[in-house]
């Protein structure tokens, strides 16, 4: 369905408290929150909360109750909404847990007022078209990358409130540089097409160029063009966390686009590690937050600028049972370098390029020879979970048995790099 809307930007200055590898205690934010939630006319609007789903670190239940407590009195409704991108519907005892509901509790009781739903991308009824962002203009965001018409489709909560607030943290990202901010609507919030191009966008430019980097890239710009087109005020309280404990290192709030800038520059000082020398054999151990290898893979994202050439990243994830459920096309094409899909364009053009460009940023740097049909890969990326070793290797990656990892012997090893709680903090080598 479909909606005619103007463009809108909402501007307010960003304000922080607290810092990279701070700590911000939750007397500090219901301060902070009162204070600065009273910079926003509030009263009698229709409200959304606009929120991660559970493959992140986040104090949900913090944020979203001292949100409440500020909101509930004030608005005319209040409606919270799980950004999923197209990650699979959370189910109603995985909210409770991810919203923080404890024994004889209830979201009612806990959250008077308020109702939590899913992105629900799957049904028509709750998408709405926001407008286009022509070829030409995605030439231009993209720095002529791609040029196609991209039509935005928007949750139909997000476009009718009066008000959005995005509540989050921010984390260095394969797609878009840095995560947060605006990125909670495209993709979190959206479909196919903008999700499609964006990460598309991202791909090409490369994941080891792109994660982690600092600024407006040219996927933020396609992103935050996208939202413009969204016809009401939207806000944004970002945190940066420790990443693995909730704990709070910042907050800050503004409008999406500054908050997200301010708590971008504490993530990309608070969340990356510079070592001296390149890693030759990782040990990614990936939290049971990420529920196959479509999430999980972030334990190789974010360990790729540090690896040596030849090197191995071994995501190991013991409870992961499929690739991907949400994205059944990755099994057909696998996992590949951008050359070998761009230099065989008309074999894969019809797949999504979201899938595309999923494949690309587990698989890393590479090369492609058509004539002969060979793939050269820059490191080695090895699965070490249930999958089956012949479903690892169609999707062409390499398979380790559970049982082949000691891991506190792995520890032990000064050629392994074992990296606990891994996804979220980022790796790079040290310019010398």
């Amino acid at each position: 369905m479909s909606t005619d809307v103007s463009r809108a930007r909402t501007t307010l200055e960003a304000v922080t408290i607290g810092g990279p590898h701070q700590t911000v205690s939750d007397a500090e934010l219901d301060a902070f929150v009162a204070e600065q939630f009273a910079r926003v006319d509030f009263d009698g609007k229709k409200v959304v909360l606009v929120v991660p789903d559970g493959t992140r670190s986040c104090p949900l239940r913090l944020m979203v109750s001292t949100a409440h407590k500020y909101l509930i009195d004030r608005v005319a409704s209040l409606t919270c909404v799980i950004a999923l991108g197209t990650h699979s519907y959370m189910e109603p005892d995985e909210i409770d847990a991810w919203f923080g509901i404890g024994e004889g509790e209830t979201l009612e009781s806990v959250y008077p007022g308020m109702t939590i739903v899913n992105h629900e991308f799957l049904d028509p009824e709750m998408i709405v078209d926001i407008g286009t962002l022509t070829a030409a203009q995605i030439k231009e965001l993209s720095n002529g990358s791609m040029e196609e018409d991209v039509v935005v489709e928007m949750n139909r909560h997000v476009v009718e409130a009066d008000i959005n607030l995005v509540i989050g943290p921010v984390f260095p990202h394969e797609v878009v540089g840095i995560s947060g901010g605006n990125k909670y609507f495209i993709p979190g919030c959206s479909t196919h097409d903008a999700i499609d191009l964006s990460h598309w966008v991202g791909a090409l430019i490369g994941v080891e160029d792109m994660i982690g980097s600092p600024g407006v890239t040219p996927v933020r710009k396609i992103i935050n063009a996208g939202v413009d087109l969204i016809p009401n005020d939207k806000y944004a309280l970002c945190i940066v966390v420790q990443s693995g404990t909730g704990e709070l290192e910042s907050a800050t709030f503004g409008d999406t686009e500054s908050s997200w800038a301010d708590a971008a520059d504490i993530a990309a000082e608070s969340h990356v590690v510079y070592v001296d020398e390149p890693f030759t054999k990782v040990l990614a151990m990936m939290p049971t937050r990420y529920d196959d290898i479509w999430t999980a893979a972030k334990g190789c994202y974010k360990m790729q600028p540090a690896m040596a050439d030849g090197g191995e990243v071994i995501i190991y994830a013991p409870h992961v049972t499929e690739v991907s459920e949400q994205h059944p096309e990755i099994y057909d094409i696998g996992y590949h370098s951008i050359p070998y899909f761009t230099k065989q364009w008309d074999k894969f053009k019809d797949v999504p390029k979201g899938v595309l460009a999923h494949s690309t940023h587990v698989r890393g740097a590479g090369d492609y020879d058509p004539e002969t049909g060979v793939e050269t890969n820059r490191i080695k990326v090895t699965l070490c979970t249930q999958i089956p070793e012949e479903v690892c290797r169609s999707v062409n990656l390499g398979y380790l048995p559970l049982d082949a990892v000691d891991v506190e012997a792995w520890k032990a090893d000064p050629n392994v790099f074992v990296q606990e709680n891994a996804g979220e903090v980022l790796y790079r080598l040290r310019k010398k």
